[in-house]
């Protein structure tokens, strides 16, 4: 993989998922406990054996570049680097106006690098995957572009780009979030969508986005633009199927798990699935680690045993440095350094780092962002119109999301 170049796409916005990324980059945001989203492609890659990865940042970026200092450092002695590259202006003085102009501003990483191919990867999605074994079937092909593609039921197929192939796997149509989908052949309930996930030759990759910038018509997208011109122009564009992907220590159930966590709805849905008893994505897998920061915490702590207050969490995801004093936690997530107090019931949630909730609270479905206080007796999660009141995002599914840093006074 010493020819290969990684460029990660890390400067979105992340508007649906409002509020968790008010003040974070989407893919800064706590996932899994003690992970972020970023973690998951990088740790796909380094699982993979690649070790040269620039990650494209822009929006919001002082968190998401501490975490990638702290918890991504390589060897530079091995030539290895996971490097955060801002947006610098260096074209114009344009910020990035979409996924392709991303690129093409930052087109001397490649000129430096001269790799054979460029992997150009999204930074939010959950998922595993052995890279290698996608750019092998890029190579084998011979093909211009190559993209990473998995069925997802009709009704949720016009959130993607939709993909037409032919027996052989190679691209004949392509549309970018269609509102009628059309469906695989031969399967009416499935289409076959992008994942965000792209293997170019590198000169090919060069020539289009150069191309691109030069249009002042164009999205300068890879969706909306790149992809279609280049099919547009004959040039020959291979689907990789991705439920094929074999990861090491992945069994059936997991092959081809793949969570866009776009919405407010999708993220907590995702982090629900990690709690399961036989998780469709395990993060328990020795063989393929999904690698972060570790903090220098102790182990977790569940205090009190008394007949109406015990310190208990059933099928939830605990971190270090949590103390569970007291009260109950079910199917609920909690991140480092969280803290339950007596007799409080929290059910269904979502704890960033640095909550704690006071005594007799209770909480349902809610994700609270890092450094809240719950006061003793507060409820959340059983009257939507209220939580409004208070100042909480809930969802049209009703999911109460608490901001970060939010003060209950005056509440």
């Amino acid at each position: 993989m010493a020819d290969t170049l990684v460029m990660v796409l890390a400067g979105g916005r992340g508007s649906r998922l409002m509020p968790l990324t008010n003040e974070r980059a989407k893919p800064a945001v706590p996932f899994g406990g003690r992970y972020r989203l970023i973690d998951f492609v990088l740790s796909n890659f380094i699982n993979s054996g690649y070790f040269k990865i620039v990650v494209l940042t822009q929006y919001k970026s002082q968190s998401l570049n501490r975490h990638l200092s702290r918890a991504w450092r390589l060897s530079r002695a091995l030539d290895q680097y996971v490097e955060p590259v801002p947006a610098q202006q260096r074209t114009g003085l344009d910020w990035y106006k979409g996924s392709a102009d991303a690129i093409f501003q930052n087109l001397n990483l490649i000129s430096d690098e001269s790799p054979r191919d460029v992997a150009v990867f999204g930074a939010d999605h959950i998922y595993k995957m052995e890279v290698s074994q996608m750019q092998r079937f890029h190579r084998k092909n011979d093909a211009d572009l190559t993209i990473a593609a998995i069925p997802v039921p009709i009704d949720q197929a016009s959130a993607f780009g939709v993909i037409e192939i032919d027996e052989s796997w190679r691209m004949i149509g392509f549309e970018e979030k269609p509102a009628s989908p059309r469906p695989i052949p031969g399967d009416p309930a499935h289409a076959l969508v992008s994942m965000g996930n792209y293997f170019f030759k590198a000169d090919r990759l060069v020539d289009q986005i150069s191309a691109d910038a030069s249009d002042g018509d164009s999205a300068h997208d890879f969706g909306k633009s790149i992809i279609p011109a280049m099919l547009d122009a004959g040039e020959k564009v291979m689907v990789y199927d991705f439920s094929r992907n074999e990861v090491p220590g992945v069994g059936l159930r997991e092959r081809g798990y793949w969570r866009d966590v776009g919405s407010i709805e999708s993220y907590y849905n995702a982090s629900l699935d990690l709690i399961d008893v036989e998780p469709v994505i395990d993060l328990y897998n020795r063989h393929w680690p999904v690698r972060t920061d570790y903090q220098n915490l102790p182990p977790a702590k569940f205090v009190h045993a008394q007949a109406d207050r015990v310190g208990v969490a059933t099928e939830s995801l605990v971190s270090e440095g949590s103390i569970i004093s007291g009260g109950r936690i079910s199917r609920s997530l909690l991140s480092p350094r969280t803290r339950i107090n007596s007799y409080s019931r929290v059910e269904g949630c979502i704890l960033f780092e640095n909550v704690e909730v006071g005594r007799f609270c209770r909480l349902r479905r809610v994700i609270v962002d890092k450094h809240v206080e719950i006061p003793p007796g507060t409820e959340i999660g059983y009257d939507a119109k209220a939580d409004r009141a208070r100042g909480f995002h809930v969802s049209p599914e009703g999911i109460v999301v608490v901001p970060k840093g939010f003060s209950f006074e005056g509440t």
